[in-house]
């Protein structure tokens, strides 16, 4: 039987309890999942992608025991879909939140399917507790001093405490 190589693109920046609500859905549904942090040398992130890829691979870890996958966390620039094709996924995993995320996702599966027809996308709804959290938020929140320990991970809290 094939094994089922998932990925999930995203900025994580920072990784929020969301996402990873999404990884471990994610995992019940592939083999393998690669969690690809976006590299926009355009985009002013909070964290640089090192930072976050080392703080997604920490928080991560005890998911895949859970689930029993092979979570691999990797970075990359560009076009998504070349990513997803070089580590031999046939899965874009995307979260989704609200109506507003659907609407965006939606065109995205539009392109993606016209570029690359052999990738399926699944979206992956978040869990009630979590779906009101967005990492835009959280570091509106963050950058105003406000308490973000509900809605990261403790470790992604320590670090964005001594920035």
């Amino acid at each position: 039987m094939d094994r089922l190589t998932g990925f999930y693109p995203g900025s994580f920046d920072p990784v929020t309890n969301g996402h990873l609500d999404v990884i471990e859905r994610a995992c019940r549904l592939v083999d393998t999942l690669y969690v690809g942090v976006g590299v926009q040398v355009a985009k002013n992130p909070l964290l640089s992608a090192s930072d976050r890829k080392i703080l997604l691979e920490q928080t991560i870890e005890s998911i895949a025991r859970r689930t029993h996958t092979d979570v691999q966390v990797v970075d990359f620039e560009g076009l998504m879909i070349r990513k997803a094709r070089e580590l031999g996924a046939s899965l874009i995993i995307r979260g989704l939140r609200d109506t507003t995320d659907y609407n965006y996702e939606m065109q995205m599966v539009g392109m993606n399917a016209q570029m690359a027809p052999d990738l399926q996308t699944v979206f992956v709804p978040s869990s009630p507790h979590v779906r009101h959290i967005s990492a835009t938020l959280v570091r509106q929140i963050a950058s105003l001093d406000g308490d973000i320990s509900a809605f990261v991970p403790s470790v992604v809290l320590r670090a964005l405490e001594n920035k």
